[in-house]
């Protein structure tokens, strides 16, 4: 071999072991040094946690060790970041970066996985500062210092929703514990002796905002839901759904259909006309919401309320499928809120019979009183 050739072989012979010690030394970083560095910064990872996900996410964190660490502003003021019940922590970290809290939400998001702090955000009321740093704004929005929280729940929301909400709603209660309780008897109403037996919460959890104690059991929430809903059914609502010809329980399950039906309120009335129509001549509801509440959750559409529904949807045997059973069904679906109660006690005069979406997308329906209209209204 020529001294030429001799040499190119060394150095090339170098560059693989300088090569080799540079990969080396990253392994080691990567694999003993971040680690051990971002726990002495930012504390233990979260139990559970793999040693390659450790890894990942202290290599990320070693990135954002300066935003993590420095405030946004040093100069700001304290303001109040309200966290809403359920609202996912995606949402929270965009918002607390939008609003100038934190400097960077991608930083903010790796930091709260690799804690374990991002499925334990407290909804409520928190003061918060730009010229803390994005470590202690998460732990003030982890505090359970609050003694009152604002628990929420959205007209149309069925038991298993209001559940769902827990977690993130500051209340010590699992949502399993929620759904248990609301099995039970609605005692607590001023007519539940008029109620037939069986019956549960569902229908009576009044939606609205309500101010309650954090330490408030899953009893005592139940208790203060079911008094809101007595305190909104007014004797003008008692006479509207006497008028319609329903009992009190009645009238609720009917406002539980209209609720899931209607996307604009305004509409309400005249949703109410054509189910109290359909009622009254002895024809079947034909009600998408009786047949999405049978079918119950949907895992490939993450919800409660599959849609569209298929053909075959429309065949489930169950009591609460209006398509196949006439009449009401035999409970509310959901808990309405006072513009369905409201619909229900004083529906709008019509001769309608059936209705659908609007083929503008607007959420508003076209109504028909016969069914060969009805055919004609459908979208092209």
């Amino acid at each position: 071999m020529s001294q030429k050739n001799s040499s190119r072989v060394n150095l090339f012979l170098l560059f693989v072991i300088i090569s080799g010690c540079l990969i080396t030394s990253l392994l080691l970083i990567g694999i003993i040094y971040a680690p051990l560095h971002i726990e002495s910064e930012f504390g233990k990872p979260a139990p559970g946690i793999s040693i390659i996900n450790r890894i990942y996410y202290s290599l990320r964190l070693l990135a954002y060790e300066d935003d993590l660490l420095s405030p946004s502003n040093a100069a700001g003021s304290m303001q109040t970041f309200k966290i809403e019940p359920g609202e996912s922590t995606f949402s929270v970290i965009h918002r607390l970066q939008s609003e100038g809290l934190i400097k960077n939400s991608e930083a903010m998001r790796i930091y709260l996985q690799y804690s374990g702090l991002d499925t334990s955000l407290q909804a409520g009321n928190h003061s918060l500062s730009p010229a803390m740093t994005p470590l202690e704004i998460a732990a003030v929005i982890q505090s359970l210092n609050q003694t009152v929280i604002e628990f929420s729940i959205l007209p149309g929301w069925r038991v298993e929703e209001i559940a769902a909400s827990l977690p993130t709603s500051g209340l010590q209660i699992s949502p399993e514990q929620f759904i248990q309780s609301a099995r039970q008897f609605p005692s607590a109403l001023s007519f539940s002796a008029d109620l037939p037996a069986g019956a549960g919460c569902e229908g009576f959890l009044f939606p609205g905002i309500l101010q309650v104690p954090r330490k408030t059991t899953v009893d005592q929430l139940i208790q203060l839901l079911l008094q809101n809903f007595d305190r909104n059914l007014t004797d003008d609502l008692k006479n509207g759904f006497s008028n319609q010809g329903l009992t009190i329980f009645q009238a609720i399950i009917l406002a539980s259909i209209i609720e899931r039906e209607s996307i604009i309120d305004e509409e309400m009335p005249l949703i109410a006309s054509v189910y109290l129509n359909r009622l009254s001549n002895n024809m079947k509801l034909d009600a998408d919401p009786t047949v999405q509440y049978a079918l119950g959750y949907r895992p490939s559409q993450n919800t409660w309320w599959a849609n569209p529904l298929s053909a075959e949807d429309l065949q489930i045997d169950s009591p609460y499928n209006t398509y196949l059973y006439p009449g009401l069904p035999p409970s509310p679906i959901a808990n309405p809120g006072i513009n369905a109660l409201n619909a229900v006690a004083h529906p709008e005069a019509s001769p309608y019979y059936y209705f659908r979406s609007a083929c503008d997308k607007s959420g508003k329906h076209v109504f028909a009183q016969t069914y060969a209209e009805h055919l004609a209204n459908a979208c092209p």
